[in-house]
């Protein structure tokens, strides 16, 4: 029993220490490094296609925007951008685009990280959704959970993404964001 006792021991001041050395900055940061290796150029890289090239380019939402976010309304309408109705589509649209930009970039700084979280949260659903049942993705692509097989671009691969964001969501982007270099330099109110 003591020999068991000492690997406990051991066990519990080796990554007792860890934690210690690690908190509060390590977890947030190390999720922002796996967002920005793995998801912001795929996000960038999306925005890309749905706008113009160049600087006046940016701000001219191309038809395939609509195509690629709101395909069954497009075919609804004969692939005619203009008789598409102004509320929804015209209001998502260009709002998707633009989220596909500003979250991705405010996770990776680390500024309102919690808001981008869960707003990156929320795209990767509606993305998820429009694959689905807007571009009628096939089975395997969609893939399952608790399958012996971890490579469909839509179950499992959505699944991990997701990993990062709710641990940021709930607990911010660390010691090391622009969130804590804010929080550093904000005033303290007078009643705290």
């Amino acid at each position: 029993m003591n020999f068991l006792m000492k690997i406990k021991q051991l066990h519990d001041g080796v990554f007792g220490l860890a934690e210690k050395l690690t908190e509060g900055w390590l977890l947030g940061l190390f999720a922002r490094f796996v967002f920005f290796a793995v998801l912001y150029f795929y996000f960038l890289n999306s925005f890309g296609t749905k706008v113009g090239e160049g600087f006046a380019g940016f701000f001219q939402i191309q038809d395939g925007a609509y195509y690629q976010i709101a395909p069954k309304a497009m075919d609804a309408v004969s692939g005619d951008v203009g008789a598409l109705p102004f509320f929804p589509w015209k209001i998502i649209v260009p709002l998707g685009t633009y989220m596909e930009l500003i979250l991705p970039a405010l996770v990776v700084l680390g500024l309102f990280t919690r808001v981008a979280a869960v707003g990156m949260i929320g795209f990767v659903i509606v993305q998820t959704l429009t694959d689905i049942y807007g571009h009628m993705a096939d089975a395997q692509t969609i893939g399952a959970l608790f399958d012996r097989f971890p490579d469909s671009l839509i179950s499992d691969q959505r699944l991990l993404w997701s990993v990062p964001l709710v641990y940021l969501a709930l607990k911010g982007g660390g010691a090391i964001s622009l969130d804590a270099i804010l929080s550093r330099l904000a005033p303290k109110p007078q009643w705290a």
